[in-house]
């Protein structure tokens, strides 16, 4: 029987700690979306998200931190990186670097690499990464390759029954998964678009992001969110589409109707101000509601590439691919 318990409950962090210190997963908000937290230094937790999500184990896991501290006894930082964590820590930014020598981040999380993704999250999460004193390895807290969450039904619906305990903070503000840079050096490069745009990133550091090839075709999986087929409802989905077809429902942006929409099951549109943060933040859950019709396919309409529109399409694209 999985407990939903609100943050604000007063024995809402013990009861999460308990279930960690047994080596057992946690599904809890972050400003992304909900992760399914355990222990990262333990191998047993860490097979357990695996198990839970149904996770390839070669697609690597990112451990989050409570504080700066707690990242340098895991990775090694070079100035580039430590001015990324300065600028944009907490927050949805996670960091590719290479292992420390004290590093106690298990194999099983890093996939065997010899790097790790490192990310220090905002809010309650932080609390309860501090209060367990170990890094948390906290993909998000779906079945493998489903739409992400971005409440505490959403995890209900995917994971009730499978996990003990689920942590309910309300909505998540930011919607996506974090943006996922590797900092080789002095050189950035995009393994993943999220939260953060990358401008924001450049406009920052005063260098250039690198894309890298590997981002799209999902090659060689050296971060989370990098396989070509990800973030999937059931029903089929259609990208830049103009028109709806039958059976279809339909995801628009910026009030813009889309021919024969009057005959779609359903429609729902990501912002109808054209606003790309609030497009961002209803993306996963408006997936979630189109597929619950029963529609038989998905129609997204075309959205701006710029900024977070970068990440959202990203995700669309992978909910769109070929299934496995």
């Amino acid at each position: 029987m999985t407990r939903i318990l609100p943050i604000s409950d007063q024995g809402a962090v013990e009861a999460a700690l308990e279930v960690l210190r047994d080596g057992k997963p946690v599904a809890l908000p972050t400003e992304t979306v909900y992760g399914l937290a355990a222990d990262a230094t333990n191998p047993e937790a860490i097979t357990s998200i695996y198990e839970t999500k149904g996770r390839p184990r070669f697609n690597p896991l990112i451990s989050h931190v409570a504080d700066i501290e707690m990242a340098k006894a895991q990775v090694s930082f070079s100035p580039l990186a430590e001015q990324l964590a300065a600028t944009f820590w907490p927050g949805p930014l996670t960091l590719v670097l290479p292992l420390s020598e004290t590093s106690t981040i298990h194999p099983l999380a890093t996939a065997g690499l010899s790097t790790a993704a490192v990310r220090m999250p905002e809010g309650f999460s932080r609390q309860l990464i501090a209060g367990f004193g170990r890094p948390l390895a906290a993909p998000s807290a779906n079945r493998s390759g489903r739409v992400s969450p971005t409440t505490a039904q959403h995890v209900a619906d995917d994971l009730g029954g499978r996990i003990d305990l689920i942590l309910d903070g309300g909505r998540c503000r930011v919607g996506l998964e974090s943006t996922i840079l590797a900092v080789d050096g002095a050189q950035l490069r995009l393994l993943r678009p999220g939260g953060i745009p990358v401008e924001l990133i450049e406009e920052a550091t005063g260098k250039p992001v690198e894309r890298s090839p590997s981002q799209s075709t999902g090659d060689s999986i050296i971060a989370p969110g990098m396989l070509a087929s990800h973030y999937a409802p059931n029903a089929g989905v259609r990208l830049d589409a103009t028109e709806v077809g039958p059976g279809e429902a339909v995801i628009r942006f910026g009030g813009e109707r889309l021919a024969g929409e009057d005959n779609a099951i359903a429609v729902l549109d990501l912002s109808p101000r054209g606003d790309l943060r609030e497009a961002a933040a209803n993306l996963f859950d408006m997936l979630k509601r189109a597929d619950a019709t029963g529609a038989t396919g998905i129609a997204v309409a075309p959205i701006p590439d710029q900024g977070l529109g970068e990440a959202i399409n990203d995700r669309l694209r992978r909910a769109a691919a070929p299934r496995p």
